[in-house]
């Protein structure tokens, strides 16, 4: 019996799908020649221009308590799922992994390079410090797949120590950092930094909207901005500082009343991995004067709920326009054992901007009043009351 390999072209047309036997030396345009099916010419040269694979994509990410907002991505081959805060107060992508032993690793999925065929090893090691905690790892490359955008050969820090408790109680497995690639520890290329190279986007932008009271709904928007989540115009300002989303503070204004705080100047990090709205020390002092709040033993600033309604609106002059924070937005009430009591939202910061101005932080407590927009090909921010 003699035995032969047959191959054939499957080719979708709109009669239905056309078989077609291919042999020795013959070109699929050959193939479809002798069938009289004529083939519109296209340069050979098309499949290296990327541009025709740029996308944008909506991913769905969680919201805890207002605290912390995450979402899954994978990584390796075959993929392993992950939770990871998207943070633009960082640039560097690391998950917990089977190099880490620390309660913090314990407590959450761990990556197994040994079974991702794709991973590949860079031996070389970072030290990261957050506000919160803090953690050592190595360096390795594998695919990453974020909101079914794939990057391979994306630079991944690997946790091999979690100090602390810090980590232990987070409810995701890893930090995406989403700020510029000056601040990531090791010089390693940030996932958003690896789509702007490769064209994998249809432009060089990516959204926040952040739900609030701990509802769903909050979206991460990739290479695009969906206007069905903020209403009115985009108010955009000028990046200071090409490191963090850093923008610059013209006036800060309590009541529509100017306060002199900002008479200088004063900068502000974006900030969604900030839970709060962080402000200069001497400026908080003052506020939390005005609003008779009292630091409890857990470092919460506390305040009366019913004299919520008469706390005073704050406002920030930002290229021109005001953007104010009602004390709905900055106060959280809370309920527990059946009693109610009620938290500012607001915290210190010690430290200058990079530009030696006093510094804001921008974090969730603002960010859920507004939809925020980080443009990299125009080096600027945009916010849009949320809708």
């Amino acid at each position: 019996m003699k035995c032969f390999l047959a191959v054939f072209v499957f080719v979708v047309l709109a009669e239905g799908i056309v078989k077609i036997p291919l042999r020795k030396h013959k070109s699929i345009r050959e193939a479809l020649r002798e069938r009289e099916i004529k083939v519109q010419y296209q340069d050979p040269a098309f499949k290296y221009q990327n541009n025709d694979f740029a996308t944008s994509a909506n991913m769905y990410i969680n919201n805890y308590a207002d605290a912390s907002y995450y979402g899954a991505i994978s990584v390796g081959t075959p993929p392993q799922s992950f939770e990871v805060l998207f943070d633009t107060g960082s640039a560097n992508l690391w998950v917990d992994s089977v190099y880490c032993n620390s309660q913090a690793c314990n407590t959450h999925k761990k990556f197994n390079p040994r079974q991702s065929s794709t991973y590949r090893v860079m031996r070389q090691s970072f030290y990261l410090p957050y506000g919160a905690g803090s953690l050592s790892g190595i360096f390795g490359y594998d695919t990453v797949n974020v909101g079914g955008i794939e990057i391979p050969n994306q630079e991944i820090g690997l946790s091999t120590n979690e100090p602390g408790q810090a980590f232990e109680v987070a409810k995701f497995d890893g930090i995406l950092g989403l700020s510029y690639p000056s601040i990531s520890a090791g010089g390693q290329t940030p996932v958003f930094d690896n789509m702007i190279s490769g064209n994998l986007l249809s432009a060089n932008i990516f959204s926040f909207y952040l739900s609030r009271e701990g509802q769903q709904g909050s979206v991460l928007s990739l290479g695009g901005i969906d206007s069905s989540l903020y209403q009115g115009e985009i108010h955009w300002t000028p990046v200071t500082s090409e490191s963090y989303w850093q923008i610059g503070i013209e006036r800060f204004e309590i009541n529509g009343q100017e306060t002199g705080y900002c008479y200088n100047g004063c900068d502000s990090v974006v900030d969604t991995g900030t839970s709060t709205l962080t402000a200069p020390r001497e400026v908080l002092g003052y506020l939390l004067q005005e609003m008779g709040a009292q630091q409890n033993q857990y470092g919460m600033y506390m305040i009366d709920c019913n004299r919520v309604s008469d706390l005073p609106t704050l406002s920030f002059v930002i290229s021109g326009t005001a953007l104010p924070l009602p004390p709905s937005a900055y106060v959280t009430q809370h309920y527990q054992y059946g009693y109610q009591f009620c938290t500012v939202g607001i915290t210190p910061t010690y430290l200058p901007s990079s530009n030696g101005l006093p510094l804001w932080i921008f974090g969730d407590v603002f960010l859920r009043e507004y939809y925020s927009i980080y443009d990299r090909t125009n080096n600027r921010v945009g916010f849009a009351t949320a809708a």
